[in-house]
């Protein structure tokens, strides 16, 4: 083993999944997005939500030109980074990352017919057909890729002889004990962020004088699938915590500070933890850990003191659950306010102060769904392939990986500023106003 390229091994992988999981999550929600508001334009015959579906659509070919490069990064650095691991599990994860390929075309071929072939359909209900296959290669293309991640977790369908994996069984390694849970969390959380970003947009725009009805219309029916996936996303967090109560018990000790098994287990939250492992300024509510981990207030739930120390995940990952949970909770409050601000008709849901909480609910959702990769991965060590490969036993032994490093940093540097700079350019030069009078005009001409 080599400690160094371990350690940079862990270091590239890490940067590489948190700049892809921001691309990959709105490649994922997008689609959705784009559907729903052409749907709903379609339905109340308003051109706004129309614009709105065509508008979204140009800036996220943007994000997926982006997320191609980066996911291929992710494969590219399995196979250099991690070929120990590759060798032993590469038989069982290359069906769902085929699939996962399989997906992204069939997502992407649509996708170019559907750019492509605006104002060609009279009837717009058969162009808006086209973004189903879309939204479903979408999240079917996060279902694969999520399926390699669960098996991870929770390896299955296979034998080990002589330190290979034999006897394989691709679609009983495919759907582990994890893979419901996690497949879900992630589609959710993907919906979620994607209409907390596009609301962002909006309530940023309306903060800046512009009063126009298509950033209302956008902000409120962003709002409104914010609220529906976000609570859907806390739903099944509550079965993802009896999963891990389950399956990975020393995940949910470590994320949740809990040393000692006992019944009628608190929740800890918040607080911090010195050197000695004292915890100070949590918040400790009764029984809410035991209810959490199996419904059952009186339930016994295993501490850490009972797993070997070599098997006991970082405790940091403390911290990125209360992060997730904290923004969650708050988004979820925040979206509740704004829908019912707007049928209620509140006035402080149009203030500036409340204007930009809505803001910057889009990049604090961006960070819950980095603080909840963090919190998987992280809480999946030692293990690379959790009870038959440790981390430091997959990796390359290769003295090149820093190099590698400080390249890729390069490449997600260019690559960052290069989308922004790309979309910020497209709609500064292209405002809704001047696309709202150019289709008025465009649709006078074809009536005469």
């Amino acid at each position: 083993m080599n400690e160094s390229a371990v350690f940079w091994s862990r270091l590239l992988t890490e940067l590489t999944l948190t700049f892809h999981i921001i691309y990959a999550t709105i490649g994922v929600g997008v689609p959705l997005m784009i559907m729903i508001a052409q749907w709903v334009g379609m339905k109340k015959n308003d051109e706004h939500y129309i614009l709105l579906a065509r508008r979204i659509t140009r800036g996220f070919v943007i994000t997926v030109a982006v997320g191609v490069v980066t996911g291929t990064a992710i494969g590219l650095q399995l196979s250099l980074l991690w070929p120990n691991f590759m060798q032993l599990a590469g038989q069982v994860i290359a069906l769902p990352l085929f699939m996962e390929t399989f997906a992204f075309f069939f997502e992407a071929i649509f996708l170019g017919i559907y750019l492509y072939t605006w104002d060609r359909f009279d009837n717009q209900k058969k162009h808006m057909l086209l973004l189903v296959p879309v939204a479903i290669g979408a999240s079917i293309s996060a279902v694969f890729i999520t399926i390699v991640n669960s098996f991870m977790n929770t390896p299955q369908g296979f034998e080990v002889v002589s330190g290979q994996l034999v006897n394989i069984q691709p679609l009983v390694a495919m759907f582990n004990p994890s893979m419901p849970t996690k497949v879900a969390h992630v589609l959710a959380s993907a919906y979620m962020t994607s209409a907390f970003l596009l609301a962002s947009i909006a309530a940023y725009r309306l903060l800046r004088g512009s009063n126009h009805p298509y950033y209302k219309k956008s902000l409120f029916l962003m709002m409104k699938m914010g609220l529906i996936f976000s609570i859907a996303t806390a739903v099944i967090g509550d079965f993802s915590g009896k999963f891990l109560a389950e399956y990975q018990p020393e995940k949910l000790a470590a994320a949740e500070w809990h040393f000692e098994t006992e019944e009628a287990a608190p929740l800890i939250l918040m607080g911090f933890m010195d050197e000695e492992q004292n915890i100070k300024f949590a918040i400790e509510i009764p029984y809410l850990l035991s209810i959490l981990a199996y419904g059952n207030p009186m339930a016994e739930v295993t501490g850490l003191n009972d797993f070997p120390e070599d098997e006991i995940p970082p405790l940091y990952i403390h911290y990125l659950f209360n992060l997730m949970v904290l923004i969650g909770t708050a988004m979820i409050l925040v979206s509740v306010l704004y829908v019912a601000g707007v049928w209620r008709g509140w006035g402080f849901i149009h203030r500036p102060w409340f204007r930009w909480v809505t803001v910057l609910g889009g990049p604090l959702t961006i960070i819950a769904i980095e603080a909840g990769w963090w919190l998987a991965e992280v809480g999946r060590q030692p293990w690379i392939l959790r009870g038959y490969m440790r981390t430091a036993e997959g990796a390359t032994t290769s003295d090149q990986v820093d190099l590698m490093f400080i390249l890729f940093c390069i490449l997600y540097l260019v690559l960052g500023i290069g989308s922004v700079v790309v979309l910020r350019r497209m709609y500064r030069l292209n405002p809704i106003e001047r696309e709202i009078e150019d289709r008025m005009a465009e649709m006078k001409g074809v009536g005469r």
